[in-house]
């Protein structure tokens, strides 16, 4: 009967009418399953998150949006995202933005408020182009090599930061629209990020592409993507610890009805020309 009433809603995120109306759909179909009624302090919840389209687009949908407004439709509330820069979301709710939780925090980050059930995972790894004949299996694979990656990296990929020193060139970079240039303009040999994420930017490289009349490179150019490090977990940070034990209580709840593991495939399909059957190989 869950997986039924999961399949009946296409909800991305709230701020429009259409998903607002969503959002109430999905808490009365919810309330008829066992440990899911809505409680009685249901509100709006501003959430506070990064723009890592297709995670987080700047309009508030992608998959991670999808999970975060559905679990908390679930329990009768309505997310409203407020989207920054990657890694401003941490600094702003640590200097006391006026949000109710910020999204996308990884195991071990110190971070004051609740702590919520890991409710995402990202799948990173090593994006490569294959006309590089670079075949990419571990870390010391990259000996040598040129290497961009996202902001951060080595306090969240493991083994990272040790290898850096045999990296013929490291760059981090906040900007991730910046690693699918660099590869595809030939001047790093390896991209360390999420493999949904790249694809996208590589996707909107393509399309910027057909609108400007070319680029100075080839965004078309096939690559491949590996999985040399296991799924990173994120969690979401409650200033309202009341808040955070809904969240987690509905999660379980979706989880458990395959709501969850229905928005992962989703996405996952969408870029599978870029990941294929490597994007969370662990499911």
């Amino acid at each position: 009967m869950a997986g039924r009433v999961w399949r009946s809603f296409g909800f991305m995120a709230a701020g429009t009418a259409g998903a607002a109306r969503a959002a109430r759909a999905i808490a009365v179909a919810v309330a008829a399953l066992p440990g899911l009624a809505a409680p009685a302090s249901a509100r709006p919840v501003t959430v506070l998150a990064p723009e890592l389209p297709p995670m987080m687009a700047a309009d508030g949908t992608g998959r991670e949006a999808s999970i975060i407004a559905e679990t908390l439709a679930a329990c009768g509330h309505q997310a409203q995202f407020k989207v920054v820069p990657f890694g401003r979301h941490w600094i702003d709710f640590r200097g006391g933005a006026a949000v109710d939780a910020v999204t996308t925090v990884p195991d071990g980050m110190e971070m004051p408020g609740s702590r919520s059930v890991a409710y995402i995972r990202y799948q990173n790894g090593a994006s490569v182009l294959k006309s590089s004949g670079l075949t990419v299996r571990t870390l010391a694979d990259l000996a040598g090599k040129r290497v961009v990656t996202f902001a951060g990296a080595p306090d969240v990929l493991p083994g990272l930061r040790d290898a850096i020193p045999s990296f013929g060139d490291f760059r981090e970079r906040a900007d991730q629209m910046v690693h699918s240039n660099l590869l595809f303009a030939g001047r790093v040999d390896a991209v360390l990020a999420d493999g949904l994420i790249f694809a996208e930017y590589n996707r909107q490289l393509q399309e910027k592409a057909k609108a400007a009349g070319g680029l100075p490179f080839d965004p078309g150019q096939p690559v491949q993507f590996t999985a040399i490090f296991p799924p990173t977990p994120y969690h979401l940070m409650f200033r309202d610890d009341a808040l955070r034990a809904d969240f987690d209580r509905c999660f379980a709840g979706l989880k458990t009805a395959g709501r969850i593991d229905a928005i992962d495939r989703a996405a996952i399909a969408r870029y599978a020309d870029t990941v294929g059957d490597r994007y969370l190989h662990d499911r």
